[in-house]
């Protein structure tokens, strides 16, 4: 799997990013989530984890050709948002040796892969229930 850096969000010790894949894909490197009550409110498939992330980390779209800003939708179980104002995102765990080899990654983070197709969604008008969503934080 070949990456392209789209951008971080740094801050002292903190290293989420963004990277696009030759896949259609996004790779999410973000803090790993042990709080079991957070947990507790996902399901997550063998194979998936979670990562929490600053709301920030998502203006690096753009440089994908995507519109930068806030998504205007929030899809259970792909992304969330918390009450701190972080987006917890659900996806394939990367385990790719190949990809991993090209980040540096922290013991106290992971990487989701989670598809082109379903981050573009997001960033879509929201209808209907999706309104309700975006006025609470979902966890």
């Amino acid at each position: 799997m070949k990456l392209r850096f789209l951008g971080k969000n740094s801050r002292q010790g903190d290293c989420p990013t963004l990277y696009a894949t030759d896949r259609d894909t996004y790779l999410v490197q973000g803090w790993r989530i042990f709080a079991n009550d957070l947990l507790m409110q996902l399901t997550v498939s063998e194979g998936e984890t979670v990562v929490e992330v600053p709301t920030e980390l998502f203006e690096h779209l753009e440089k994908d050709g995507l519109p930068s800003g806030e998504f205007r939708r929030l899809e259970d179980p792909l992304m969330v948002l918390t009450p701190e104002g972080t987006y917890v995102v659900q996806g394939l765990e990367v385990t790719d040796p190949e990809a991993l080899a090209q980040m540096e990654i922290p013991d106290y983070e992971t990487v989701v892969e989670v598809p082109k197709a379903a981050i573009t969604a997001l960033l879509e008008e929201p209808r209907g229930a999706d309104l309700q969503r975006r006025a609470q934080p979902a966890l």
